[in-house]
């Protein structure tokens, strides 16, 4: 059954997974594996537009109500938007740099990376240390999907 906790949980298990990916990324290019550097933003691009996608198909199309009561919760609501403020513009940007690197154009590309880390570190920390662990609600049957 999901529960608000348990899909703020998913979602900070992603945000800390694919982090460690992009870390391994910059190490790489730092040492002059431009092609690795490569490889592993690819898989980090995919990997956070696969858990976006799959967070959107289960708050909108699986448990609609789930998402709805999130927002309820005035401490979850400003902490979510806080964090969106900066996801949200870091999966613009990824796909910029994503095609800004495949047609190596290494200036655009660096200029956006800049940008891009300073919307991820928000992403990470207000992703990881900002959303609660635990979620209480005041009508848990909202989120059950019992009505």
């Amino acid at each position: 059954m999901l529960t608000p906790t348990l899909v703020i949980l998913a979602l900070k298990y992603a945000v800390g997974a694919v982090t460690v990916l992009l870390v391994f990324s910059l190490i790489a290019l730092a040492k002059g594996k431009i092609k690795l550097h490569g490889k592993i933003n690819l898989a980090f691009f995919i990997l956070t537009v696969a858990a976006l996608f799959l967070f959107e198909i289960v708050v909108r199309m699986i448990d609609p109500v789930l998402f709805s009561g999130l927002w309820k919760n005035a401490v979850l609501a400003k902490s979510l938007k806080i964090h969106l403020c900066f996801a949200v513009p870091s999966v613009f940007l990824m796909g910029i740099m994503l095609f800004t690197g495949l047609r190596k154009l290494r200036v655009w590309h660096k200029r956006v990376a800049i940008v891009f880390l300073v919307c991820w570190v928000g992403t990470f920390y207000t992703g990881i240390f900002w959303l609660p662990n635990h979620v209480e609600m005041s009508n848990k049957a909202t989120f059950s999907g019992a009505q």
